[in-house]
């Protein structure tokens, strides 16, 4: 029955095109209305499946394998084993690499985050300080303009005083002066007077200066 189902499958694939092996034997062309199949083509791949069940016609030149023994069925077990077995460390691998490009960008997205913030930061910084130099400066500059304004309030006043006292010296000195001048031409006068009386006490009694003692005397009389 098994190479009935064999040799029925290899009808089949000659029919489509495909060369048929059967397993464990060398390759034989399968005949066809008693007409031989066309060689095989060396190029094309031989696809080894189990004819007992569906098959793949178009996936190569067909091999077909009978039924699977225990130790067959173990090394296939194992085999699918194996296969899911690196199926999974594939793809913990994929996930672990994953991982670490999500930590990776994550630091690398942390990283820039703390360099702007950084940046920033000392931009703000620099901000203040600038602004903090600038109202130093702007202070200085009115303390500057304060005191030269009270040093040039302080001359003016200490001018006008200086002005004041000299006009106060000068006065004192016109007066100082006027009396002196007072006293003087009283001096002169009192002099004078003393020499005129002392002239009529004198030569009043001369008869020469009789007419000039009456003027002197009428004139001291009138200055009393």
């Amino acid at each position: 029955m098994k190479k009935k189902s064999v040799i029925l499958l290899a009808l089949l694939a000659a029919g489509c095109g495909g060369s048929v092996y059967e397993s464990g034997s060398e390759p034989q062309m399968v005949v066809k209305d008693r007409e031989a199949v066309p060689p095989l083509d060396p190029k094309r791949k031989v696809s080894a499946q189990d004819c007992s069940r569906p098959v793949e016609m178009a996936d190569g030149n067909l091999l077909c394998k009978g039924e699977p023994t225990a130790a067959e069925r173990a090394a296939e077990r194992r085999r699918l084993e194996e296969e899911e077995r690196q199926r999974k460390l594939a793809a913990e691998r994929r996930a672990q690499m994953e991982e670490q490009e999500r930590l990776a960008r994550a630091q690398r997205e942390a990283d820039e985050r703390a360099a702007r913030e950084r940046a920033e930061r000392e931009r703000a910084e620099q901000a203040a300080r600038e602004e903090a130099a600038r109202k130093a400066q702007a202070a200085e500059q009115e303390r500057l303009a304060a005191e030269a304004k009270a040093r040039e309030e302080r001359e003016r006043q200490e001018k006008a005083e200086a002005e004041a006292r000299a006009r106060q010296r000068a006065e004192q000195e016109a007066r100082e002066a006027a009396e002196r001048e007072r006293q003087r031409l009283e001096q002169e006068w009192l002099a004078g007077r003393a020499l005129l009386e002392n002239f009529v006490a004198k030569y009043g009694k001369v008869e020469k200066f009789n007419e000039v003692s009456g003027q002197i005397n009428g004139f001291l009389d009138k200055t009393r």
